[in-house]
């Protein structure tokens, strides 16, 4: 677990994952009446004090619907949020290469460095036919990232044979591939995390995702020591990032709390102050390519 000590006093704090959304204008299939708490527009000027408060230098913003609409609306999130937005997770149609590059042809936003379709549980084995291999290797070539949650065995096998297909793309798995956390059975989830990180191109966003926080009754941050701490063996601070899923976090717990508590668990798991500067910023910086504002 190696990293540049000259990173502690030089890398910016990016949240490398949160959202905006405006309810009225996007159904959201993955929110149910389980997260009525928020179904609420979240905006850029919600975020803008939470991210001073917490010492937050930048963001990166992602996508939470499939639709080319969406991505239209995160071209202007980014610019309200020009003070803070560093980079934007777009969506792209990716089953569907002609499609895809039809709608990366439209939307050229400049802070586009990634993008991202919600798989949920679906077959993902059309990852490796010769279509979406080659809108992959594009895709590497203009220097995107492809954000993904794996949540079965079939999932991380099919992302796996992806990214020894094109080892030039940069993948970013969000939410810590979704530990279950309440169930405590973690040798499945453990062994699915170590085959994602054998791949050098794969990075981990260490965060709590939406099925974490439905199943949870109340955030339990000590919860996810063991998961973090396999995480930090596994991929190593050069290939993990902080993020706040925010506003989905607010389910069971504030903005700068979370990422407060996040990051104490990632001191427990052992992670030392210049790791905690790779996972805190310089690790987002470098798999988005971005510059902070």
């Amino acid at each position: 677990m190696t990293a540049d000590p000259s990173v502690a006093a030089a890398a910016p704090v990016i949240d490398s994952h949160h959202h905006f959304w405006r309810v009225a204008r996007q159904h959201q299939a993955w929110r149910t009446a389980e997260h009525h708490s928020i179904e609420r527009d979240y905006d850029p000027a919600d975020l803008r004090a939470e991210l001073a408060a917490a010492g937050v230098d930048a963001t990166v913003l992602v996508q939470s619907v499939d639709t080319e609409e969406e991505n239209d609306r995160l071209a202007a999130y980014a610019t309200q949020a020009a003070d803070y937005v560093a980079a934007v997770v777009g969506w792209l149609p990716l089953a569907a290469p002609d499609a895809a590059r039809a709608e990366l042809a439209r939307f050229t936003h400049p802070l586009l460095r990634g993008v991202r379709a919600l798989v949920a549980r679906d077959p993902l084995d059309w990852l490796t036919a010769p279509g979406p291999l080659a809108l992959f290797r594009e895709l590497a070539d203009r220097g995107l990232t492809w954000d993904v949650v794996p949540l079965t065995p079939e999932q991380v096998r099919n992302i796996t044979a992806l990214a020894e297909a094109v080892p030039e793309l940069r993948i970013v798995v969000d939410h810590l591939a979704r530990p279950p956390v309440e169930t405590g059975d973690r040798a499945p989830w453990a062994a699915r995390l170590a085959a994602l990180a054998a791949q050098p191109g794969v990075a981990l966003k260490v965060s709590v995702g939406i099925d974490v926080l439905t199943a949870w009754p109340r955030w339990d941050a000590d919860a996810l020591l063991p998961y973090v701490a396999h995480a930090v063996e596994v991929f190593g601070p050069e290939r993990l990032m902080l993020a706040s899923n925010w506003p989905v976090v607010l389910l069971r717990r504030d903005y700068g709390g979370a990422l407060a508590d996040l990051t104490a668990v990632l001191s427990r798991a052992g992670v030392g102050q210049d790791g905690l500067a790779q996972i805190r910023g310089a690790t987002a910086a470098r798999w988005y390519g971005v510059q902070t504002p």
